[in-house]
């Protein structure tokens, strides 16, 4: 097993130490210091190493698994996999771009009551199963075309979603305006076959391919603040992204 990079983490910085601990890894997997094939101390170790908390290394290694760098093998351990370029898009929300790129997105809210938060929806938001949650479903539009159809879930201690005018004002501008500080999100992008539900409210035919998203973000403190699962029109909508020779 290769020696561990030199971790140091500075907990004065508003980036999350899970955040800091996966960067430095990252670096060291490009950097060719830890190579393909190699394996990583175990989180109780490097919990110990470095004198931080489990869960904290825990979700360092799962960003990591996130970004393709490394996967979790029974018996093997945590192993690199290979280098791999990271594709990051702006962690923004459709609204805002659609603003930027000077439209005019209109908003119709479909669903916004609090529901016991679902297994997944637990995971993902660090809540307990059966924990009320934000559960909000709206219909984006272009004019009169709909664009996306979204659903958000937000842990109720982060914003009151009855008191914001999610008509008029994006979900993210409105958590930003509460002082909600997103530093980091991960995001997976997919495509799927539509629903006849999801069909008839964005005027596709029955089973049309749809571009998936689905992210969750997070504050500048490592708290989930938001997850979300939004499908788009292909024909109108387009991920884009800038790829850095590092």
């Amino acid at each position: 097993m290769p020696e561990a990079p030199a971790i140091t983490v500075d907990r004065s910085s508003p980036v999350p130490l899970y955040v800091q601990v996966a960067e430095q890894f990252e670096a060291s997997i490009l950097a060719g210091d830890i190579r393909p094939g190699d394996r990583i101390d175990n989180e109780v170790a490097l919990a110990q190493e470095l004198g931080l908390s489990r869960p904290t290394l825990r979700q360092a290694i799962s960003l990591l698994v996130d970004k393709g760098m490394v996967v979790r093998k029974r018996g093997v351990g945590t192993q690199v996999v290979h280098g791999k370029v990271s594709r990051s898009l702006e962690l923004t929300s459709l609204y805002d771009d659609l603003v930027q790129a000077g439209e005019k997105p209109r908003t119709e809210i479909l669903q916004l009551d609090r529901q016991p938060a679902g297994a997944d929806v637990a995971q993902e938001l660090q809540v307990e199963v059966g924990e009320p949650v934000w559960s909000l479903e709206r219909l984006r539009y272009i004019g009169e075309e709909p664009l996306a159809l979204m659903r958000n879930y937000l842990p109720t201690g982060v914003l009151d979603l009855a008191a914001v005018d999610l008509e008029t004002d994006g979900l993210y501008g409105s958590l930003r305006a509460a002082g909600v500080l997103m530093r980091v999100a991960k995001q997976r992008i997919g495509a799927r076959r539509a629903t006849a539900a999801e069909a008839a409210l964005l005027g596709e035919p029955r089973r049309s391919p749809l571009l998936t998203m689905q992210r969750t973000a997070y504050d500048n403190a490592g708290r989930a603040v938001e997850f979300g699962r939004h499908v788009y029109r292909p024909d109108r909508y387009a991920f884009e992204l800038t790829l850095v020779d590092r």
